[in-house]
């Protein structure tokens, strides 16, 4: 019975001896205040195992050749999306969603785009920049989603299948971008998909496992781990502890607004000066001042994720980082103890000042690289913001626990000698905070991270912070990074997170309006092939309505541009007697035409029969919801079956830019009754006109509906008045 015990304090003692022997062993390789530098090189001019050399001019032959490496892979992954894929640059994201809400962007998605995109990605974060390639890889994902999709005609020929390849594809970019397969699904749930059914649900949850399995077999971190900075806390969090975290909430919500207007700005200046023609010339120039001014700093001159790693991970016996240096209660030396609340040494104040530098540095610079032409993602970049802002901030705290142990705060739970406060703790909160301020993401964010650390202990801290960078940064304003750049670059998006507050009807925004020309539409057998040519070469438009005739003017289908030229080249191809003055049928059955008449031209097979129309009299709350849910790219509006006009989203787009920038009333007069038209009589007494075949046009002026009582004009389809 008393064998235990000895048998216990023995296997300590080696322990102990074992650990003292493996620290000397440690600070010995590295010295007393070690050096080590990590270039952006894939190879890396110096790796992080050797030890700094000594004399200057080594150290200015390592500058060099880091500065000419950062400078070489920048300018080797520029040229090759200039030349061979220029969809290969930036995030990848914002082009992502207006894909999912229902917009095509051709070869935005193609095999060149992913061919180049995989190498320059790695190019681009080699050279030092400070971009990260977690964005990039959802694009990535997604081209392979695309790609893969046309092997299977169910989804290569229909669009909304498609997309939701494309919603599981993005799951599975994140789940290997993080090894965060359950913040995958979440993150395209949240942030990208547009419409999300619940078989997406399920089948974005099985992209994202097996993208995680891969990952796993393959174990590119080399820690036999899933997660990218996994860390290991020994303390739990206090009640007190909340103070901090949120204020490293208020701090990444000021971050993200900040950044949001200046990354803007900056991209808008770029697009409207000549600066912007030379995307070679602003990489290069970018890239050297990274390079420059990062390698003195040996926070900024490791690789970001790296740096993440470091400022995550909390101070222990075999830590030789300077973060860890504090000095020893018994002979005020510098040691490794295993309490991490002592005072700070020489190292930590050092290691503070280069925290603080290295911070303005990623500020200031990650401005100036997200947009540039190469592929460039945010998260890391905003993590390590976010990180070092919460190192400084726990290194602090920490500090203040330690010299005033008896302020009320600590007293409850910081007693002398005590853990209490955990600096990496906070660097992980910090990053959230950070990150959630710059895409305002709120459930996925705080799931990702917690997966990405293996911190499930602290998702308290962690939702506390979201959500209050959210809330801080939405006081500035509600758009994120992504739906920023999206209206940037003036992509038909409408962002399903907004609200549609104005009370208007579909006719108020429907096209054409009184000073535009008059609707394109196609008779369905009224026409001939040389007609159906002149509207497709004099008009733009991507689809034209079938009507019965001039006459009726009844809605038959809805015939696509792409579909009717398509049409036209087979039948002359493949049919004979197609003539310019042969008829085109959209009908089923073609009459009975004279024997000298040529061969009509039959288009009924093209014709979308049920095309999704609204009447004109149809709030556009409700039509604007029905464009984000669906994805479609335009509807019909119809009044008893009769053709008024058409709504694409683009015209939704302009008339909430019109309704942001004009003061006007939110409803119409009548919108004060009950009733959602116009009453049936005017202020005269008399019944209101009511025409076949017509559109009524109520009077504006000064962008307010004027009452029952203005005047009514009746407007056919040719544009003329009665």
């Amino acid at each position: 019975m008393t064998s235990t015990p000895s048998t216990g304090s023995a296997r300590s003692a080696r322990t102990a001896s074992g650990t003292e022997r493996l620290t000397a062993r440690k600070r010995s390789r590295h010295g007393s205040s070690p050096r080590v530098c990590t270039t952006p090189g894939l190879g890396g001019w110096w790796s992080r195992s050797q030890a700094w050399p000594q004399g200057p001019g080594s150290y200015i032959m390592n500058y060099f050749m880091y500065i000419y490496w950062a400078l070489s892979f920048a300018f080797l992954a520029v040229c090759l999306v200039k030349v061979f894929a220029p969809y290969a640059c930036g995030s990848g994201i914002p082009e992502i969603k207006t894909i999912l809400s229902g917009f095509i962007i051709r070869g935005y998605l193609g095999k060149w785009t992913l061919m180049i995109k995989t190498i320059t990605l790695v190019l681009a974060v080699a050279s030092g920049l400070s971009l990260g390639k977690e964005g990039p890889l959802v694009h990535v994902a997604c081209c392979c989603g695309n790609i893969f999709s046309y092997l299977f005609p169910k989804y290569s020929k229909n669009e909304a299948k498609k997309r939701e390849v494309l919603s599981a594809a993005s799951a599975a970019g994140v789940s290997v971008a993080f090894g965060a397969p359950i913040g995958g699904v979440l993150f395209s749930l949240e942030e990208v998909s547009y419409y999300f059914p619940l078989k997406t649900l399920w089948r974005s949850f099985f992209a994202a496992l097996v993208a995680a399995f891969v990952l796993r077999s393959i174990n590119p971190f080399g820690n036999s781990r899933l997660v990218l900075f996994y860390v290991e806390y020994h303390t739990p969090w206090y009640l007190f502890e909340l103070i901090p975290f949120i204020l490293l909430g208020v701090f990444g919500g000021l971050w993200g607004a900040f950044f949001i207007r200046a990354n803007i700005a900056w991209c808008r200046r770029r697009k409207s000066t000549r600066f912007g023609k030379y995307p070679v010339l602003e990489v290069i120039l970018v890239a050297a001042i990274t390079a420059v001014v990062a390698f003195p700093n040996p926070y900024t001159r490791q690789n970001t994720s790296e740096l993440i790693k470091e400022l995550f991970t909390d101070c222990g016996p075999l830590e030789s980082s300077q973060l860890c240096q504090y000095r020893s209660q018994m002979n005020g030396s510098k040691a490794f103890t295993d309490n991490p609340n002592r005072p700070a040494g020489p190292g930590v104040y050092a290691a503070m000042w280069q925290l603080c530098l290295a911070l303005i540095f990623k500020i200031i610079m990650t401005i100036f690289t997200f947009g540039l032409k190469v592929p460039a993602g945010l998260f890391i970049p905003s993590m390590a913001i976010g990180a070092i802002a919460g190192r400084i901030v726990g290194i602090a705290v920490e500090q203040l626990a330690y010299y005033h142990h008896d302020w009320f705060l600590f007293k409850e739970w910081c007693e002398v000698g005590a853990d209490c406060i955990t600096p990496g703790l906070y660097a992980m909160v910090g990053a959230a905070a950070c990150l959630g301020g710059v895409t305002r993401m709120t459930v996925s964010l705080v799931v990702i991270v917690f997966e990405l650390t293996g911190g499930l202990e602290y998702i308290v801290p962690l939702m506390a912070a979201v959500m209050t960078s959210k809330w801080v940064g939405d006081a500035f304003g509600r758009e994120g990074i992504y739906e920023a750049h999206i209206r940037l670059n003036g992509y038909p998006f409408l962002d399903a997170k907004e609200e549609f507050t104005h009370i208007t009807l579909a006719r108020e925004v429907m096209r054409p309006r009184r000073s535009d020309p008059p609707l394109a539409v196609l008779t369905q057998d009224d026409l001939t092939v040389e007609d159906l040519q002149a509207v497709i070469n004099e008009t733009s438009f991507n689809g034209f309505p079938v009507i019965v005739s001039k006459e009726s003017q009844r809605l038959v289908g809805f015939a696509l541009r792409r579909d009717i030229t398509i049409a036209i080249e087979n039948a002359r191809r493949k049919q004979e007697g197609i003539m310019l003055n042969s008829r085109v049928y959209f009908t089923q059955h073609a009459p009975t035409l004279p024997a000298d008449s040529p061969r009509p031209l039959k288009l009924r097979s093209i014709l979308d029969m049920s095309p999704f129309t609204v009447t004109d009299h149809t709030p556009m709350e409700i039509v604007v919801d029905i464009f984000r849910k669906l994805g479609l790219r335009q509807c019909l509006v119809t009044h008893n079956g009769i053709v008024l006009g058409i709504i694409t989203k683009k015209n939704i787009l302009e008339h909430l830019e019109e309704l942001k920038q004009n003061s006007e009333p939110l409803a119409a007069s009548w919108y004060c009754h009950k009733k959602r038209y116009p009453a049936p009589h005017g202020s005269n007494g008399r019944p209101r006109p009511r025409v076949h075949h017509v559109q009524l046009i109520r009077s504006f002026q000064d962008g307010r509906a004027a009452g029952d009582d203005s005047e009514e004009e009746v407007r056919l389809l040719d544009g003329s008045n009665l």
